[in-house]
């Protein structure tokens, strides 16, 4: 069952239960859809990394990516079973990551000139948060970033420039219908 139908179900459900409830279908559909995705990552990832024995790994990835992908944004995928394959994908093989120092600092630094050139990135119809403000997301990302290069971690800074390379635009200009953005 796709992402989306089952989150539209529990929508439909929900507010067939409690009609009053201020939000539209639309919103707890989004809303549930969102959390469906993260706990189809965060499940597949940590199984997968407890198997592996590399839990620990699996968990810094996921934090590091989460934090920077909250401030920085990101490209998003057209579906949420898409989302959950590639990002455990992602997750799982950062997890197994082991760079040598000079590599984490590469990394990291790569990390730290894609956020500072594209972030934020597609969050537009994803935050309620005013253009305004942008520059200030741009600078916690940099900054949470720059956190590496005292942590020097391998797994962190795989995590943050994959996510990094999330905010770049290949097809350039803004998404003019939000529709398209899940």
């Amino acid at each position: 069952m796709k992402i989306e139908h089952a989150a539209l179900r529990m929508a439909q459900a929900i507010k067939k239960e409690v009609p009053e409830h201020p939000s539209s279908i639309a919103v707890l559909k989004h809303g549930i859809a969102i959390l469906l995705n993260m706990t189809g990552i965060v499940s597949a990832v940590l199984l997968i990394s407890w198997a592996a024995g590399t839990t620990a790994e699996a968990l810094t990835a996921m934090i590091s990516f989460a934090l920077l992908r909250q401030v920085s944004g990101g490209v998003h995928l057209k579906t949420g079973a898409a989302c959950i394959l590639l990002t455990t994908l992602l997750l799982t093989l950062i997890s197994w990551v082991h760079l040598p120092q000079i590599w984490t600092h590469g990394f990291t630094a790569g990390a730290f000139i894609l956020t500072a050139m594209y972030a934020p990135s597609r969050i537009e119809y994803q935050s309620r948060i005013p253009r305004t403000f942008y520059r200030t997301l741009t600078f916690i990302s940099c900054m949470l970033i720059m956190t590496n290069f005292v942590i020097q971690s391998d797994i962190i800074a795989a995590s943050f420039l994959i996510q990094a390379m999330t905010l770049i635009r290949l097809k350039g200009g803004e998404n003019p219908d939000p529709a398209q953005q899940s």
